[in-house]
């Protein structure tokens, strides 16, 4: 099984990146076969674009109630 441990988005040159840290667990065992691999993506679709703008709409809010 594959778990996911961590998730970023940026903007840069390219477009809306994503990156996604994930750990592999085998499903018998529970050893770690994989630790910490990560992948990284340019978000093309339009949705996931939309949900990452939401999700940062919602951080910047919080930084601007910081008095």
């Amino acid at each position: 099984m594959k778990k996911v441990t961590s998730v970023t988005f940026w903007n840069d040159a390219v477009g809306k990146r994503l990156s996604i840290t994930y750990s592999e667990i085998d499903d018998t065992t529970g050893q770690i076969i994989r630790d910490n691999y990560r992948i990284d993506r340019v978000l093309v679709d339009k949705t996931a674009v939309a949900a990452c703008d939401s999700i940062a709409d919602v951080a910047q809010a919080f930084i601007d109630s910081i008095e």
